[in-house]
């Protein structure tokens, strides 16, 4: 009997190991829908992605094997299904009525509410994408998970002060951004915002960026992905971010921020796969 119940002991230490620990991702999948060609929604250079393509996704998606993933342009539930299955993954995505929407892949087993849409992030006349927010109840408290995808085309230019149509609209949406990370800094609330910035956020010849300025000026904050660059597709520096904010900033584990780059690497299959790897980060959650 002792050694059956240390044999049960054992197998019941990864499930204990996992528990106490979360892996969070985020991964833009670049036009992923099930539109066939030609659609009025999509551009008309876009090649949807075949079967063989969205079960190599999945693949994908399996190998990275995270807790909860914050994804972006996702034509809704239904595709992201075909990317992480049900019976494994819960899906929320935001209300918008645009192909790009933005959404969160959440294991199954893990307690999650879903929270309204950050709507103030799309203001008009935008036409955006609000971002996916969620609150996940965990043993050790609740922690409210955020995912966006911002304005592209305005990855280093100055945000004030600019002709830049770009660089104007992602100012827009910094201070709601901005409000919405101050008000679970006032809540006392552990946190994380991830998802595709379309912004470097480090410092470039020695100024420091104004998206990231702002952020931190509504709350102290840690993101992952500071001060080093991608391997995905040969290279390249972040836009996609992991951030934490409240006791989440002392979660994060040092030297857990992996990009999972896939093994295909000619243009093709970057056009087949999507153009952004996904990024990972391992958080210790606090025992007691």
């Amino acid at each position: 009997m002792i050694r059956i119940l240390a044999l049960l002991l054992l197998l019941a230490l990864p499930a204990l190991a996992h528990a106490a620990e979360l892996k969070l991702a985020t991964w833009n999948l670049e036009w992923l829908t099930a539109r066939p060609a030609g659609d009025p929604a999509l551009p008309p250079e876009l090649t949807p992605r075949t079967a063989d393509d969205i079960a190599l996704l999945a693949h994908y998606a399996a190998d990275l094997d995270a807790d909860v993933i914050a994804i972006q342009e996702v034509d809704g539930p239904k595709i992201a299904a075909r990317i992480f299955p049900p019976d494994h993954y819960a899906i929320h995505m935001t209300r918008d009525h645009v192909v790009q929407r933005v959404g969160l892949a959440i294991r199954r087993g893990l307690d999650f509410t879903a929270n309204p849409d950050l709507t103030t992030i799309d203001p008009p006349p935008l036409h955006l994408r609000s971002g996916a927010d969620i609150t996940l109840h965990l043993t050790t408290g609740p922690l409210r998970i955020l995912a966006v995808h911002l304005k592209t085309g305005c990855r280093e230019s100055p945000l004030t002060r600019t002709v830049r149509h770009a660089c104007r609209e992602l100012a827009a949406q910094v201070p709601p951004l901005a409000g919405w990370i101050r008000a679970r800094q006032d809540e006392g609330v552990a946190f994380v915002v991830m998802g595709d910035f379309n912004r470097w956020m480090d410092p470039i010849g020695g100024h420091a960026d104004q998206l990231w300025s702002s952020l931190r000026a509504a709350a102290p904050l840690t993101r992952a992905t500071a001060g080093v660059g991608s391997p995905c597709w040969g290279g390249e520096r972040f836009i996609d971010h992991i951030i934490a904010g409240g006791a989440a900033t002392t979660w994060i584990e040092p030297g857990t921020l992996r990009v999972l780059v896939f093994r295909e690497t000619t243009e093709e299959w970057q056009r087949r796969l999507s153009d952004h790897c996904p990024v990972s980060v391992r958080f210790q959650l606090p025992t007691g």
